[in-house]
């Protein structure tokens, strides 16, 4: 499987640095990927769900360590390319800037 597209949002905060989306094989994007600011250096968090009891779950997360040094790899390059550029865009990729990252509601399944 390989990564053809990285999309990457800008932000301003103290631990988030950015939004990402990545593509699979012109086929398959993940969206609502996040760019955090750890203790010693930036890593990429997978996009996840809030729970009920408040707790919180990847809604999807790649199953072995090759893969997600690639997604990292791929991801963090893209932020480092856009924050080396000076290029600053605080709206989403998506086009839907009002309701592209906010909180998911939560379903009664």
């Amino acid at each position: 499987m390989e990564i053809t597209e990285v999309r990457v949002s800008l932000r301003d905060e103290e631990k988030l640095k950015a939004y990402a989306s990545i593509v699979f094989d012109n086929c398959f994007i993940v969206k609502d990927l996040r760019v955090i600011d750890g203790n010693d250096r930036l890593w990429v968090a997978m996009p996840n769900k809030k729970r009920r009891d408040g707790t919180r779950r990847d809604v999807c997360h790649p199953l072995n360590a090759e893969t997600r040094s690639k997604i990292e790899e791929a991801v963090l390059a893209k932020y480092d390319e856009l924050m080396r550029s000076g290029l600053y865009d605080s709206s989403p990729e998506t086009g839907d800037a009002e309701d592209a990252h906010e909180e998911p509601e939560e379903s009664e399944a």
